[in-house]
């Protein structure tokens, strides 16, 4: 089957680079008219170019001497050889293609790389069977190659001879790339670095640290949704986020999470929603203009039931705990399946994760959300990165509630997903907890306690008048204001006063608490 002759000058609302023809998934989404998103389109420059491609805007640009031809064969084994697995866009590309050219493809190379791995995924993808017989005795290959992306523990399937190494499967699969950025990540080996500094730490400090970071964490999800709950919903979520891994992950303990959240149950129904959902602004009139649209009510368990059954085969196969945070808790919120906490509870998956795997020191919970609060553009870009594309393969019309109506087979847009740039951002994000926040939240709380100490050895007053005097000399730069000195502190001398100060100085002297207090600090002086 030969695709168009005639190469269009825009796809998908980019100028096609100069002189280039489109090549792989480009190409078959333009010949099939596949409502999906591609995100690195290629061409074929007709000119020869320095190097065997360039990168121009979102494009890749191959030299001339790549042209694979003019066939369906020819672009779909230019797709899988040189371009990165997308699993929308092969699925959709499988659905509009006849089958007799997919089967056609395999039969005319049965035991080549690429025609079997065509195979095994039109066969997991579509869950048609192609008439093809199973192929010959020949050396089984990964599905995906591990130098290039982070997998599974392979699953021999003896018809094509393919080892099935998805981090999921046909019903949910997140994609995440083997990028430098993620390599040198894990070569940190942040489990280990977390647990040595809780280890030379004392078990009381340790607790207090704890406790501070968990107060912090749970704050701050709360502030990333525009709220500011009471100090009582505040610890009433913390001590959900303290269960995080000790239960497994189905589906009625994710449920089981929003009911800690959802107080009041009167005006937001619990579990799976029953209608449309998104996330954007309303015009004059009130009607929705949505720049996130959630799946389909109808979807949403073949979509949840994916993505635990994803979730369990990371596990099982023992894949880095950061990178799975990333793709559970990642994948969940781009499903959307509640009708409020969405987000609060995809941060919390992140925490069952890294407790479940013991990356996290037992009791202690990092301030993942706290990290994602100060970089809130970088964790808003990373998820409108990927929701972003999806839009405009979205149909939808406005309800009589003023709510969303999809209307058209969108389930495959959050069936498969590439989270690569997600788990960059959550690594990034678990290592500053690990390397910054939590030494320096230990840090602290010594240089206060020893304060606290010093201070009451020198002048008797009760704990708490002691802990605002602390409070007071470093927020006013190592004075005790003159407001201060009139009002609570007015029956110290002059040279107590100097003393006091002397201390607070000498025990925080050197202590860099950055652009934000640290949780210690806020939550000893009340949450200021």
């Amino acid at each position: 089957m030969r695709l168009e002759s005639a190469p269009p000058t825009i796809f998908q609302d980019q100028m096609v680079p100069d002189s280039a023809k489109l090549a792989g998934w480009a190409a078959l989404v333009q010949t099939f008219a596949v409502q999906a998103p591609v995100r690195r389109p290629s061409s074929v420059s007709d000119k020869h170019i320095s190097g065997s491609q360039r990168q121009e805007g979102d494009w890749v640009v191959f030299d001339k001497r790549y042209w694979p031809g003019d066939t369906f064969a020819d672009h779909l084994t230019f797709a899988l050889r040189h371009e990165d697995i997308d699993l929308l866009v092969l699925k959709r590309v499988f659905e509009a293609a006849p089958q007799a050219e997919v089967e056609a493809v395999v039969r005319a190379a049965r035991t080549g790389i690429p025609a079997r791995r065509a195979w095994y995924l039109y066969e997991i993808l579509t869950g048609c069977t192609l008439d093809v017989e199973d192929a010959p005795k020949a050396e089984a290959v990964d599905l995906l190659d591990p130098e290039a992306y982070f997998t599974s523990k392979p699953r021999l399937s003896r018809r094509h001879r393919i080892r099935d190494n998805l981090l999921g499967n046909g019903r949910f699969c997140p994609v995440i790339r083997r990028t430098k950025t993620l390599t040198d990540f894990l070569a940190r080996d942040l489990a280990s670095k977390a647990r040595e500094t809780v280890g030379r730490t004392g078990a009381h400090l340790v607790a207090r640290a704890a406790s501070f970071m968990l107060l912090a964490d749970s704050r701050a999800s709360f502030e990333i949704e525009g709220e500011r709950p009471p100090r009582n919903r505040l610890e009433r979520w913390g001590r959900a986020v303290l269960q995080a891994g000790k239960n497994r992950l189905t589906l009625d303990e994710i449920i089981r999470l929003q009911g800690v959240l959802i107080e009041d149950p009167r005006f937001t129904r619990t579990g799976l929603r029953p209608d449309g959902v998104f996330l954007g602004e309303r015009d004059h009139l009130g009607d929705p203009l949505p720049e996130f649209i959630g799946a389909k009510a109808a979807d949403l368990g073949d979509l949840m039931g994916g993505l635990l059954e994803a979730n369990d085969r990371m596990r099982e196969d023992g894949l880095d705990p950061v990178l799975k945070a990333t793709a559970t808790a990642f994948g969940f919120v781009y499903i959307h399946p509640f009708q409020d906490g969405n987000g609060r509870v995809h941060r919390c998956l992140i925490h069952h994760v890294l407790a479940e795997r013991q990356f996290t020191p037992p009791g202690m919970v990092f301030p993942v959300s706290s990290v994602m609060l100060d970089r809130i553009d970088d964790y808003r870009t990373t998820l409108q990165s990927h929701s972003g594309p999806l839009m405009p393969f979205i149909e939808w019309r406005p309800t009589p509630d003023r709510n969303v109506e999809v209307l058209n087979d969108t389930a495959d847009l959050y069936r498969y997903f590439d989270c690569t740039q997600a788990a960059e951002f959550l690594y990034a994000c678990v290592t500053r907890t690990v390397e910054q926040d939590l030494p320096k939240e230990i840090d602290y709380l010594r240089r206060h306690d020893q304060a606290i100490e010093r201070i009451m050895n020198t002048v008797e007053m009760p704990d708490r008048l002691a802990e605002n005097l602390v409070m007071f000399i470093r927020d006013n730069h190592g004075r005790l204001s003159k407001r201060r000195r009139e009002n609570e502190f007015r029956n110290l001398t002059d040279k107590e006063v100097a003393l006091l100060e002397g201390i607070v100085r000498d025990a925080f002297e050197g202590f860099d608490e950055g652009p934000e207090r640290s949780a210690g600090a806020d939550a000893v002086n009340g949450g200021r």
